[in-house]
């Protein structure tokens, strides 16, 4: 046998060695897929929105009720709650939100402060609450539910106790507004006009007969503004508060139902144009100084704050209903919510 030279024998260590390091390595993987969970769960996704409501948008007597839908998907989420939102305004806003918010595919009503801090949930039915108020005094929720299968006027206060169903079958009832003096609950009786009631439920009559819904009460509750087809198109209208002196206020296309009144009681905030592209404006009550105050978003349901300088409304800018507040002239875009649920129908109470 012939003897390897130098070189060759150098050439055989170095390839043995090498195909050593190489089983190693390959065994180290083994062991390493060996020991790796089976079915790694995949991470959550922090998704900028779930749907809207659907099915129930339908029901609602105007389309301040139906915001638009994103598709049917319902991924599983983990909700991470997001900062406040800062304001470079000074004070803050103030006061508080009610709002109705979309939980497990059903509108609850939620509620928090006017900063954007401490959102709470105060119902837990089994059917649609949506159409929230404030109380004058800041401490009672009037909204509208199907909870008991026909939809009726509740209340709930601001901590989430003391629920009462106010009505029982009169017809299907929507937007309750307490007055300003705390005698009267003015509502919607769908088809039926506007109707009155106590505080109660009791003494529950019609103010009007014509097709008219989401009324508001003026700062001093000598008026009441609601939108109405009685003369054609809907329309935004204000009368007296026993119903008398109807006067019509706007005359534009594409109007919207939710509306609210300046703290001073001389303009309506509402909300116009064609779906997808419905925005915010700001009117005298005498039907002059017309301003639009938003350019895009699909934007609905405004409410004035109570010390004027902020409008809350809903808009679908950031592709799922969030609540946004703007200042009167236009300026200070906020958004004030940002969860994976719609929130919408915002009312600003003390």
């Amino acid at each position: 046998m012939r003897k390897l030279s130098g070189i060759e024998s150098s050439l055989l260590i170095g390839l043995a060695i090498g195909f050593l390091g190489l089983c190693l390595l390959i065994g180290y993987a083994a062991i390493v897929v060996a020991n790796e969970p089976v079915g790694t769960p995949t991470p959550i996704l922090n998704l900028p929105f779930i749907n809207s409501p659907t099915a129930e948008t339908f029901l609602s007597p105007t389309d301040s009720a139906a915001p638009l839908s994103t598709p049917n998907l319902i991924p599983t989420i983990e909700f991470i709650p997001t900062p406040n939102p800062s304001f470079n305004d000074t004070p803050p806003p103030s006061g508080k939100i009610v709002f109705a918010c979309y939980v497990k595919q059903i509108d609850q009503i939620c509620l928090l402060n006017a900063d954007g801090s401490g959102r709470i949930q105060l119902t837990n039915l089994k059917a649609t609450a949506f159409y929230p108020s404030v109380s004058p005094d800041g401490q009672t929720i009037y909204f509208s539910s199907r909870d008991s299968g026909n939809y009726e006027i509740y209340s709930i206060d601001i901590f989430g106790n003391n629920l009462q169903k106010l009505t029982n079958g009169i017809g299907s009832l929507y937007a309750p507004e307490l007055s300003p003096n705390g005698e009267w609950i003015i509502f919607t009786n769908n088809g039926n006009g506007l109707w009155l009631m106590k505080p109660d439920g009791s003494n529950d009559h019609a103010l009007t007969n014509k097709d008219d819904i989401d009324p508001s009460w003026s700062p001093d509750g000598s008026m009441i503004s609601f939108a109405s087809s009685r003369a054609g198109a809907r329309q935004l209208f204000v009368m007296n508060a026993d119903g008398s002196n109807i006067r019509q206020v706007t005359d534009l296309n594409n109007m919207g139902g939710r509306n609210t009144w300046s703290p001073d009681g001389t303009k309506l905030a509402f909300y116009r144009g064609p779906q997808g592209d419905r925005n915010i404006y700001v009117i005298n009550v005498d039907g002059t100084g017309l301003v639009k105050l938003t350019d895009g978003g699909d934007n609905l349901g405004p409410s004035w704050s109570p010390d004027g300088n902020w409008i809350v409304f809903t808009s679908f800018r950031d592709g799922n209903n969030e609540l946004y507040i703007i200042h009167p002239d236009g300026t200070g875009l906020t958004r004030l919510t940002n969860s994976p649920i719609s929130d919408w129908q915002p009312r600003w109470g003390r």
